[in-house]
């Protein structure tokens, strides 16, 4: 068991009177990996810099919306159709996984259609990307104190300030199997085999929503919805689509490439 860090601090440094958090570096830092992780690898993506450029500024507009859309309308509707001036308060917090993956997923659609690229070499340029970004964004969830774990005896725990029980830490385990092991498992396999196109793609999603599905029942469920049925949390419902979405990728890879 273990007591939360007193030099840890959801502010990264003080820029100009600014305080710079880990959670903004975590998407900026997400977002610099995949712009040169595609440079390095423009011709087996069959894209050009130009491409490149184009596809990276409607992702990041389709991460920073769709995240937003996402966490408003499943998470938090009330509130905000009650306080709609806190709609555009980003920089407060408030973002969906599955809201950006849902805007991720039309804009890559009509990206590769109008670009006439392939949507699942697409699909696996931003599949193995996006661990990297996920494992940072958990843990500037750890350093901020926030998607806290329940309360448990376990030797692998944290005692929070102003708190006198202790919780899973669960942002670190969604941080290692969310995150950075799928980021190698796929960096290897993209490297060393030949897989049919979208095979990364699904491998991503799969692991997501089964490691997000598992580790919600050790993780507080949001307190402004509780548990649905008083068994699943809003996330582990959110994740059913994203494991039958990564089946069919499967599907279509194995059984429709030929």
């Amino acid at each position: 068991m273990f007591e939360y860090p007193d030099f840890l601090n959801p502010v990264a440094f003080t820029f100009l009177g600014f305080g710079i958090r880990w959670y903004s570096l975590s998407y900026i830092f997400g977002f610099i990996y995949f712009y040169l992780f595609a440079k390095k690898n423009l011709q087996y993506f069959n894209l050009d810099k130009k491409i490149l450029d184009d596809l990276f500024f409607y992702q990041f507009l389709s991460i920073i919306i769709g995240g937003r859309i996402g966490y408003i309308v499943f998470y938090n509707f009330n509130f905000y159709i009650s306080n709609p001036i806190e709609i555009f308060r980003v920089w407060e917090g408030g973002m969906s996984f599955h809201g950006a993956l849902l805007g991720v997923i039309l804009t890559t659609i009509i990206f590769s259609k109008i670009k006439s690229l392939s949507l699942l070499l697409l699909s696996d340029l931003l599949s193995i990307c996006a661990p990297i970004g996920i494992f940072l964004g958990r843990i500037s969830n750890f350093m901020n104190q926030e998607l806290v774990g329940r309360q448990t005896n376990f030797f692998l725990s944290i005692r929070y300030p102003n708190e006198e029980i202790y919780r899973h830490i669960s942002q670190i385990y969604e941080a290692l199997f969310e995150g950075l092991i799928p980021a190698i498992v796929l960096m290897v396999l993209f490297y060393t085999k030949k897989l049919r196109h979208g095979v990364i793609t699904s491998i991503f999603l799969i692991n997501y929503a089964l490691s997000r599905f598992i580790i919600e029942f050790i993780r507080e469920p949001d307190s402004q919805i509780g548990l649905k049925h008083e068994l699943f949390s809003q996330g582990q419902l959110l994740s059913i689509p994203i494991l039958f979405l990564g089946l069919i990728f499967l599907y279509i890879c194995q059984f429709k490439q030929k």
